[in-house]
């Protein structure tokens, strides 16, 4: 059977369409079994995917409800009324303000953006861009668990991270991470924990592409152990 799913707002801009057009061997599937073959379909986008829900007949759809070509289907991203995704991966350019903007708190007295940018020289070696790849799912699981240590080390700070993935040109932003609290000790420190912590245990990696040659980057600040606690800020000074 052949499905058409309407899909909205930055699913557009992800997949390219507003209608999706899926080719199914069955005369019925189920909106899991669905959700899986889009995600197997389109992976760059499975992380927006994953959060979606179906919308089979204008109604949401649980899990095991059965769907056919005879359904009217649309995929449903999290309404503009829902909380905002703290912790993202993208192939598009990353936008620093809307990063921001996701920490932003009434009761918080100090913000900050870190954005890590493709630098053109590394000790006198000329980058033409940089490629990253990543183990998507536990990328967006360890970053939320840096989240959650901040908030423990700093209660109240919250933390935003935005990293993207495939080529990155020279000046353009491979990373963004927002972090806001009370005060600005705790916002300095938070931040720059969050982009040592991110380099320590989160499954991205980085290719860097010269003129006359590439080579993966591995772990440039000592022995690498995810497993290693994260340091104290008593300790790192």
């Amino acid at each position: 059977m052949n499905l058409s799913i309407q899909v909205f707002a930055g699913l557009v801009d992800l997949l390219g369409t507003n209608v999706l057009h899926i080719q199914i061997e069955a005369p019925s599937i189920t909106v899991e079994a669905l959700k899986k073959q889009l995600t197997r379909d389109f992976p760059d986008a499975a992380p927006q995917l994953d959060i979606c829900f179906l919308a089979v007949n204008q109604a949401y759809a649980g899990d095991q409800e059965l769907v056919s070509d005879a359904d009217e289907l649309a995929l449903i991203p999290p309404v503009s009324g829902g909380q905002p995704t703290m912790y993202e991966i993208t192939y598009e350019t990353i936008d620093v303000a809307s990063v921001a903007a996701k920490v932003n708190h009434p009761n918080h007295g100090a913000s900050l953006a870190f954005i890590g940018t493709t630098r053109e020289l590394t000790f006198g070696q000329r980058t033409v861009l940089l490629e990253y790849e990543a183990y998507e799912p536990m990328t967006l699981k360890t970053m939320a668990a840096i989240g959650e240590e901040i908030d423990t080390r700093w209660p109240g700070t919250l933390c935003a991270i935005t990293h993207r993935l495939g080529q990155v040109a020279i000046a353009e932003a491979s990373v963004v991470i927002a972090v806001s609290s009370p005060h600005r000790a705790d916002c300095y420190e938070a931040s720059r924990y969050a982009i040592e912590r991110l380099k320590q245990i989160v499954p991205i990696w980085k290719k860097e592409i010269w003129e006359d040659g590439s080579e993966w980057k591995g772990s440039q600040t000592g022995p690498w152990n995810p497993l290693q606690p994260p340091v104290s800020p008593e300790e790192r000074s």
